[in-house]
């Protein structure tokens, strides 16, 4: 029997009673839908997936994302979070994953430097450190509610630019190419998501670089406001992963950043999916 059991006042449930690599049937996906509305995270402990067992339960949400060319898993339906190198050994602090794992310690929301960005992400714990690497959480629906009326009905219907060149270079040029700046060039999302049953969301993290109408200092100090005021702990969760741990996230509706770890001495491998988007989020905006 499907049980539920919230993580926090604000977001995230404990969900059990299913095994996943055995299959879903249709009114549990149902319940499981309903909940990633209301909770925002899921986590889904001692599912011991392969790629294929977590493909199949992820599609179940919508179609996937394929991973972007120059990710591992590249042009598959899942991105491989890995320190670990293709021999089996913990790969060297300039292997380009693991910058690409620093750049995901900043708060963001996946693929919001597309023009449908990804609606919900699925996290499997295949290796894990003895100590850090956790996965933080904060909610953009709690955050946008806690503000005050007159804000919030100032940032509904504006517009902010996501770039990911931008946003990669921030943490080391030599992570984004010019090929992929050619691909992902900046998109516009809206600042404020109306389509949640729960309430309005604000949508901002690493890859929202202005917000049009403003110039750069105002943008950034604006941003940086928004961003301090929704990672506060009162809006926040904190998962500590274990074995075989799977995690669900609604990014419409969350950030979420990666902590460190001992990337040198300790293994971590994980198996993200993404399902896809239906609209742009100008579409879905009030």
């Amino acid at each position: 029997m499907l049980q539920v059991t919230p993580l926090t006042p604000i977001l995230g449930a404990r969900i059990t009673g299913l095994d996943i690599a055995s299959g879903v049937d249709g009114p549990m996906m149902t319940a499981l839908r309903d909940a990633l509305d209301l909770f925002s995270v899921l986590v889904f402990p001692d599912q011991r997936l392969d790629d294929a067992a977590q493909i199949a339960f992820s599609e179940g949400f919508g179609p996937l994302e394929r991973t972007r060319p120059g990710a591992p898993g590249a042009g598959s339906p899942v991105i491989i979070l890995s320190n670990i190198g293709p021999a089996g050994e913990i790969a060297p602090p300039t292997d380009k994953q693991l910058l690409n794992n620093k750049a995901n310690r900043f708060w963001h929301h996946d693929s919001s430097f597309k023009p449908v960005p990804a609606h919900a992400s699925l996290l499997s714990a295949r290796e894990i450190p003895s100590a850090g690497g956790d996965t933080e959480f904060a909610s953009m629906r709690g955050a946008f509610a806690a503000l005050d009326t007159a804000e919030r009905a100032s940032l509904r219907g504006r517009v902010a630019i996501h770039d990911f060149g931008w946003s990669r270079a921030r943490v080391d040029a030599a992570l984004v190419s010019e090929a992929e700046r050619h691909q992902h060039p900046p998109v516009r999302q809206a600042l404020v998501l109306e389509e949640n049953p729960y309430g309005p969301a604000l949508y901002l993290g690493a890859h929202a670089r202005g917000i049009e109408g403003m110039d750069e200092a105002q943008s950034r100090l604006l941003i940086d406001r928004l961003m301090a005021h929704a990672t506060q702990r009162a809006f926040t969760y904190s998962h500590k992963w274990r074995p075989h741990d799977l995690v669900m996230w609604d990014n419409r509706a969350v950030l979420h950043r990666a902590t460190p770890f001992a990337t040198t001495t300790e293994r971590r491998h994980m198996v993200r999916t993404c399902v896809a988007g239906t609209a742009p989020t100008l579409a879905i905006a009030a």
